[in-house]
Parts: structure tokens; C-alpha cells; sequence
């Protein structure tokens, strides 16, 4: 089976700031866990112990979080002066792996719950030099992603990259998770801006060469977003994630979680959906609605916070409605609820 994964953790998250301008994307909590801690985790449950990843914004930050980590995990980091595409930071963990195995590659701030080994199957039994994983998407959403139409024999036919609804011929979107033969670095060039998506696969094809294709029946999310960071943390409060599973206290309207060494008043209000991280102090006649609190956060008393996001060390006194605060810096934005 796989032994070795492939952890593409240097892109920025500019549609995830402020949350990003705290800590990398790959480090955002979902449910109070970084979202990469899941995903290891995910490949640990399938032996895959020895994971080599690419940094770049906040690399420190990201370094220092699994220098001493206690999961038993082999981690192997590189740090990317300027970013390479997807391809290129692939490229570059070339010596990581042998001439003779197949490996995963999967986004550090991915939400999944994947059967790697049903994947490796199909991608061992096509004897295709990739396997694309795939998820069918709303019709809604399809125009939000590199969509991808296979033939009958579940091979790439072609692609179409956000495709507008009319003309789109599939809603099997590309999720990002790939599975590789070692030969795949014969078509990514050294030190050169390359992706998968918009230069390996079109020349691949060009080539005849086939990729094969694994559609995933169960969940995925590209937390790409602030309204999709949201609904990934409802997601998992719902224990629709199969490789998270959480026990959340159930409200008439939704579920929440508390955080260890939080200290909420009696009389604290929780409706929908909510998070509360660690160490943090809720007063009296407190309501949280629908929102996300990270840790050491403290909400003075006769506070109403309603689908919010309120991060690290963060005091707050007044009602927050629709806002990022970070700093005590409020921000307006918009959350559309499901």
C-alpha cells in the first residue's frame, strides 16, 4: 500500500484573512484542531507515516508546530523561497521518495474522510501514472472548480476549468487529491512554475498518456473560504466527517463544543452552530450564535456574538453581528447559512 504522502502547505490563503494573517492555512482550527493535525492523522489511520511537505507563508510557523510533535509521524520539510505551483513543489520533494513506490499528495488544508486505500486500488488496477480524486459538487457550486469528464473506462477525457453551468459537461470536480507513479517527475521541470491542473495533465493527455480518475463518495471541503471555513466547522459539529469524529452537545437548532479549560456562567446561551476554543472565560447572560470562537478568548457579560468568527486573545464587550475580530479590529463580512 502507500507508504509515503506528499502535503502541499505553502500557498498563502488570502480568501481566508484575517483568519491567515494569524496562522498558516494549513494551522486553522476546525473544531479546535488544526486543520493538517486532521488530515495526518487521517493518513496515520491508513500506516502512512513518513510525510513530506512544502512551506512558504508562516513556514516557521508551521515548522515549529511538528518539530516535536506527538503523532507518530517522520516529517520532512521544504521551505520554498518564491512558490512553484503545484507541480513544482512536488517537483521538489522528489528525493523523498523511491524510484519504485507510488505516493500521495493531498492539500494541508483539505477536510476529508477518503478511503486511501479503495484510491490506491483503482489507481494500482488503471496502471495509469495518476489517479485524479474526484467529488461530485452542487450545479450551484461547479463553476467554483477545475472540473473534469471522464470516458466510460474512468479515464480523463478533458478538462474545463470553472466551467460556466451551461457548458459544463460533468459535476465531478477536482478535489486536488492525487496519487502518483514515481514517473510522474519525468513531466515537471526543475526550478520552473508548474501545476497539475494547467500544465502536467493537459500534456500528459497530449501525450496519450492516461490518468485515471477515483471518484470519493463520502466528504470533502476545499476550506478555501470564510463562508466554507464555517460550514466545514457545522459539518463536523454534524459528524458528517467520518475521519473526525467529535462529541458536540446537541441544542434544539444545532450542536457546539467547549473547549478544555473554558469557564462559561451558568446561564450561557448556545444556538445553531457553534465553537468555543481553549481557556476561555464566558460571562453572565452570554449568547453565541452561530459562530466560532478560538482560544483565550473572554466575552464580558450581557454579550450577544451571531455568525462570528472571533480569534486568539481577543476580549469582547459589546455584541458582535457578522464580523471578524482579531485584535479587537473588527471586520464586516458575510456568512451564508445553510
Amino acid at each position: 500500500m502507500i507508504k509515503k504522502a506528499m502535503i502541499m502547505a505553502a500557498g498563502v490563503g488570502s480568501r481566508l484573512e484575517p483568519l491567515s494573517s494569524i496562522v498558516p492555512k494549513p494551522l486553522v482550527p476546525l473544531a479546535n484542531k488544526p486543520a493538517m493535525d486532521i488530515l495526518v492523522n487521517h493518513l496515520k489511520s491508513f500506516e502512512i507515516n513518513n510525510i513530506v511537505a512544502n512551506t512558504f507563508y508562516k513556514a516557521e510557523d508551521l515548522q515549529n508546530h511538528y518539530k516535536q510533535n506527538n503523532l507518530g509521524i517522520n516529517f520532512c520539510f521544504i521551505k520554498e523561497e518564491e512558490l512553484s505551483g503545484t507541480a513544482g513543489g512536488v517537483k521538489k520533494s522528489q528525493f523523498f521518495f523511491d524510484k519504485d513506490e507510488d505516493f500521495i499528495v493531498m492539500s494541508g488544508d483539505g477536510l476529508t474522510d477518503i478511503d486511501i486505500n479503495k484510491a490506491y486500488q483503482s489507481h494500482k488496477s488503471s496502471n495509469a501514472i495518476a489517479t485524479i480524486v474526484l467529488k461530485e459538487v452542487e450545479t450551484d457550486e461547479i463553476q467554483k472548480y477545475g472540473i473534469i469528464v471522464p470516458n466510460k473506462q474512468g479515464y480523463v477525457e478533458y478538462f474545463q476549468e470553472k466551467p460556466k453551468l451551461s457548458e459544463a459537461k460533468s459535476n465531478l470536480a477536482n478535489t486536488g487529491i492525487y496519487i502518483f507513479k514515481y514517473d510522474i517527475f519525468n513531466y515537471i521541470p526543475e526550478n520552473t512554475f508548474y501545476d497539475f491542473a494547467k500544465n502536467v495533465f493537459p500534456e500528459l493527455l497530449s501525450k496519450g498518456i492516461k490518468i485515471n480518475t477515483y471518484t470519493h463518495k463520502g466528504y470533502w471541503s476545499d476550506i478555501g473560504s470564510l463562508n466554507q471555513y464555517h460550514q466545514s466547522n457545522t459539518d463536523i459539529l454534524n459528524n458528517m466527517v467520518k475521519s473526525f469524529p467529535i462529541k458536540s452537545n446537541k441544542t434544539s437548532n444545532g450542536a457546539y463544543i467547549i473547549g478544555e479549560n473554558s469557564i462559561i456562567a451558568d446561564n450561557v446561551e448556545f444556538d445553531g452552530y457553534c465553537i468555543l476554543g481553549e481557556n476561555c472565560r464566558l460571562g453572565n447572560n452570554v449568547r453565541i450564535i452561530n459562530s466560532i470562537l478560538w482560544d483565550n478568548i473572554n466575552i464580558e457579560d450581557n454579550v450577544t456574538i451571531k455568525d462570528s468568527i472571533i480569534l486568539t486573545g481577543t476580549r469582547i464587550e459589546k455584541d458582535i453581528n457578522h464580523q471578524i475580530v482579531s485584535e479587537n479590529q473588527l471586520k464586516e463580512h458575510t456568512i451564508i447559512r445553510v
